[in-house]
């Protein structure tokens, strides 16, 4: 059996096919989500060039984290920019002998969206605040911020979860599925069983080695995640050990789809399609990228049924939240049920010649 598990990761190593999907696919996500993913919600405006910018309502909006300031643009192309929704909005501050010192004309297009609101709160904030400066007057109402500790929810305590359980599961269905089949055409099996091998432990033998050969790639993703963008490990070692079991048990699931895939294809050319089938709606509908709460209220019951769902829920859990391994009870019952459903079905459709 070990010798079976060596020979089958030195195997995988050597496959540039599985280790693009195994760690290179999953990690350009994490970066890409990663380098994004702090920078929030903001609007980008123009000033036009004729405008006053030695006023204090200039300096509110330069610097507030929430505006972007478009620089070394001509008047032309910021009312080009403007139209085609580049730019949220042109701001023109006049300096006026009057009650109010400045006129700030804005001008939005219809492109503009809902970055045009953010501009008008930071807009109004930053006036109410010089107002107050200028004009000090009693107020109806006291505000009395009270902060409780907590942590920041970053994008990629989000993302990194549902990308390491897409892989575990395009690996375990692509990998196996791909593997068994190419097994019995080469007739490997069946020279396997003119030895004392018995059927056990192959299917063991290669288990084991796409679990180890997985684990480093859950490790690496992990890695990348808390080291370079700052991933949420609530209990340190702890969480982290607890994570990369649930990925084991999770790929031991998932590979089960591997295995009925593998017996229902009848060539080669097929696997991919009925792969497809297994991994495609759970990569867009199981809270890969956002959560399950932004679908119609009639899809998100067919997302609830899904097992990476419950993988990604569960590993998100542990991870921010804290929870133990022991505390997900509910999505592990849930995958042990697509567990038996699964390897229920691959028992009776899985060939070995």
């Amino acid at each position: 059996m070990w010798a079976i598990t060596k020979a089958s990761i030195r195997g995988m190593f050597r496959s540039p096919s599985a280790v693009v999907f195994s760690f290179a696919f999953p990690l350009v996500f994490i970066l890409v989500f990663g380098f994004i993913g702090g920078r929030g919600v903001s609007a980008k405006i123009g000033i036009d060039t004729g405008s006053d910018t030695l006023n204090p309502v200039y300096k509110a909006l330069k610097n507030s984290g929430n505006i972007r300031i478009a620089n070394g643009l001509s008047q032309v192309e910021m009312e080009d920019e403007l139209r085609k929704g580049r730019l949220t909005a042109i701001v023109k501050i006049d300096t006026v002998d009057a009650v109010s010192k400045y006129d700030v004309h804005v001008k939005t297009s219809s492109a503009s969206g809902e970055s045009a609101g953010i501009l008008f709160n930071v807009l109004y904030s930053g006036i109410n605040q010089l107002d107050d400066v200028q004009f000090p007057r009693p107020s109806v109402a006291r505000v009395l911020p009270e902060v409780v500790p907590g942590r920041e929810y970053k994008a990629i305590d989000f993302i990194l979860p549902g990308q390491l359980g897409f892989s575990l599961l395009s690996a375990a269905v692509f990998g196996t599925a791909f593997l068994f089949f190419s097994l019995r055409q080469t007739l490997v099996l069946k020279r396997f069983f003119a030895t004392p091998v018995s059927r056990m432990y192959i299917i063991l033998g290669e288990a084991i080695s796409r679990l180890l050969f997985q684990s480093i790639g859950a490790v690496i993703i992990i890695g990348v995640g808390y080291f370079l963008f700052g991933f949420t490990l609530v209990n340190g070692f702890m969480t982290f050990l607890e994570m990369w079991l649930l990925c084991l048990f999770g790929l031991i699931i998932f590979m089960g789809f591997g295995f009925v895939v593998s017996g229902i294809a009848k060539t080669e050319s097929t696997i991919p399609p009925l792969a497809n089938i297994v991994t495609l709606p759970q990569f867009l509908l199981a809270g890969t990228f956002f959560s399950i709460d932004v679908f119609p209220a009639w899809l998100q019951p067919i997302c609830r049924v899904m097992p990476l769902t419950y993988l990604n829920d569960a590993l998100r859990k542990i991870a921010f939240e804290g929870l133990h391994i022991w505390n997900v009870w509910p999505q592990l019952l849930i995958m042990i049920a697509w567990g038996v459903v699964v390897y229920g079905v691959a028992i009776r459709v899985f060939r070995w010649e």
